[in-house]
């Protein structure tokens, strides 16, 4: 993989829909989701105009599960809406080692000296839930969930610095695909949203007088992801960080003073992201909701109305 200067267009319809010559979702679809995937090992390499790096993973497995995370029956690892013309499916996918390492290139601006960044974890896995349109297999939210087990990571103060300078460098990247979605997020919310507020009263008729309707509704609500979101989620983190303080005479490398080191330990650390969330929205949906949030979500809803009022004024 390499970064590019400028964000790729959207893919469009499903490539799997495509090649099967239909445009909906249909049984192509479904065979692909229901394939147990088994990988011994994968590397993934990534080149950026300011460092290289590498994902090795072994033992990879993908699959689907129900909207418990459970292995079981094909049919209910997705749940159809036909009055919103959406589906929801689930997949996991696991390993059993994870090594990320990543150095400085040689047009970069780092130091030429700087060590090259390493990370072994063990055991882990990954939680994806996907919404998607019926008529074009396009995908309207998502939510993606990155679960570690115990962590442990030793690094040096230069390593610490190059990491920094490794995510500034992605960072004006990132800012531009992060524009790109959220330039079409709204057509996807535009598209999806009037079916709930105005429905037809002879439609709502019809879904009161069939239960079975109602109750794949009240069971898609159940598990519907409202906006797309992403989340880490590490048990236990044990962060060291050395002072590898050095320098640098007649070609001989020699230990300047004494270093330090600091431990950091932390339990059930969470990061919750949630890129299209506008501002003065309610929060109710997000994984870690408390009534805190409730009291900081109506502060932003008058900003935003006072905001709104000054750009009516002028």
């Amino acid at each position: 993989m390499r970064t590019c200067e400028e964000p790729r267009p959207p893919n469009g319809q499903s490539p799997i829909a495509l090649a099967a010559g239909q445009s909906e979702y249909g049984f192509a679809e479904k065979v692909v989701e229901g394939m147990f995937i088994v990988v011994n090992s994968i590397t993934i390499k990534i080149h950026s105009k300011a460092f290289h790096a590498s994902f090795e993973l072994w033992q990879l497995q993908g699959y689907s599960v129900n909207p418990n995370w459970q292995q079981s029956d094909l049919r209910l690892t997705r749940i159809t809406d036909p009055q919103r013309g959406e589906v929801l499916t689930f997949k996991e996918l696991t390993w059993q080692t994870l090594r990320i390492e990543a150095d400085a290139t040689d047009s970069g601006d780092q130091d030429p000296v700087t060590t090259p960044l390493r990370l072994i974890t063990n055991q882990g896995r990954i939680q994806i839930s996907l919404k998607r349109r019926t008529k074009d297999c396009n995908v309207v939210a998502s939510k993606l969930m990155f679960l570690l087990d115990d962590l442990l990571w030793v690094l040096t103060d230069s390593q610490l610095k190059a990491m920094m300078k490794y995510a500034e460098s992605l960072s004006e990247a990132m800012e531009k695909s992060a524009q790109q979605r959220k330039s079409l997020a709204p057509e996807s919310v535009q598209v999806s949203e009037p079916r709930f507020r105005c429905e037809p009263a002879r439609k709502k008729k019809k879904e009161r007088t069939n239960p079975s309707a109602s109750s794949i509704g009240q069971y898609f609500d159940k598990h519907d992801m409202k906006e797309s979101s992403y989340h880490l989620l590490i048990s236990r983190l044990d962060l060291h960080i050395c002072d590898d303080s050095h320098t640098r005479e007649s070609g001989t490398l020699k230990h300047g003073m004494l270093g330090g080191a600091i431990q950091l330990t932390f339990r059930r650390m969470a990061f919750d992201y949630y890129p299209f969330h506008r501002a003065g929205d309610a929060c109710k949906h997000w994984v870690r909701y408390s009534e805190a949030m409730e009291t900081r979500g109506q502060w932003a809803k008058k900003l935003v109305g006072e905001f709104q009022s000054k750009i009516e004024k002028h």
